[in-house]
């Protein structure tokens, strides 16, 4: 059996299904890579897999030995990390999560675990949209929302209150709605936060108004949404973490105070569930003591 580096670099090309990408990550010329993989398969006697002009797909044996091997190599690296002297975590951790929150939230938080574990390289995929994260090889992939897939291996990471916001200069042309049934009247900016909503939902002593929206302006980021509520484009719903600072700094006014919305939850998915590295499982056991004790210290 070749060495553990063949054998990574045979689930980079067969996630990423080309030999000059996989080859990047691993930093070898794709030569190199082709020459491994095609030394790996006459180890094993079989062709794992398929080359055409086009794409590099694993062959039937090729598939069987994917699922048993990624396993395997998450169960080497927590063997690697149990013994090793102060549990000290080093490789890659792959983090993917949306731009927004990554930048004002888990960045921040993420110093103070880099320094713990300075061999730890952290590559952070900031992008709202979705993606396929096992062929990105990514560890950890933190979502804001509701579960798309209820079945997939997920931990709750916190929830994070949602709010209407408006900027100064928006309000003082168009008025401040007094009620959310009053939103109709104005220019609703949508954003990922806000899921370009058909409607918001708000809450107030046990009762709930569904206003319908329909956004005059909308943006695939929640950083756009936020610029473009301050530039005042219109009134936006947000998570409140989101738009902390432009709170404070009075750049962004929040609306119906009386009432509340439901809140944002954000998860941790796992793409490779059980097998998921060590790294991973640290990074997200990190993030949710740190934002609890945000919210411990908020609440007193």
């Amino acid at each position: 059996m070749k060495d553990i580096f063949a054998l990574k670099l045979y689930t980079r090309v067969a996630r990423l299904g080309s030999f000059s990408a996989a080859a990047r990550e691993c930093g070898l010329s794709q030569s190199q890579a082709s020459r491994i993989i095609a030394e790996l398969e006459t180890d094993l006697g079989t062709r794992l897999l398929s080359r055409t002009t086009r794409a590099v797909v694993p062959t039937e044996a090729g598939a069987g030995f994917l699922a048993r091997v990624e396993p395997i190599l998450a169960a080497l690296d927590e063997a690697e990390h149990s013994v090793r002297e102060g549990g000290e975590l080093r490789g890659l951790l792959r983090m993917s999560m949306p731009t927004s929150f990554g930048i004002r939230d888990v960045i921040p938080r993420l110093a103070s675990f880099a320094a713990l574990h300075p061999s730890l390289r952290i590559q952070l995929l900031l992008e709202d949209r979705r993606q396929d994260l096992v062929r990105d090889a990514v560890d950890v992939a933190i979502r804001l929302g509701r579960l798309v897939d209820s079945t997939a291996t997920a931990r709750l990471i916190a929830t994070i209150p949602r709010v209407v916001v408006a900027s100064p200069e928006y309000l003082a042309r168009h008025g401040a709605p007094a009620t959310p049934d009053e939103l109709a009247r104005h220019r609703i900016v949508g954003g990922t936060a806000s899921a370009v909503p058909t409607a918001w939902l708000f809450q107030r002593e046990g009762q709930e108004l569904l206003v319908p929206l329909e956004p005059q302006f909308s943006t695939n980021e929640n950083e756009g949404a936020i610029a473009a509520a301050k530039a005042g484009f219109g009134i936006t719903s947000t998570s409140g973490w989101a738009c902390r600072r432009e709170l404070e700094d009075g750049s962004l006014v929040r609306l119906f105070l009386g009432w509340t919305m439901v809140g944002i939850p954000v998860h941790a998915y796992f793409p490779m569930g059980a097998g998921t590295r060590a790294a991973g499982r640290a990074a997200v056991d990190h993030l949710v003591a740190d934002f609890k004790r945000g919210a411990d210290a908020g609440s007193t």
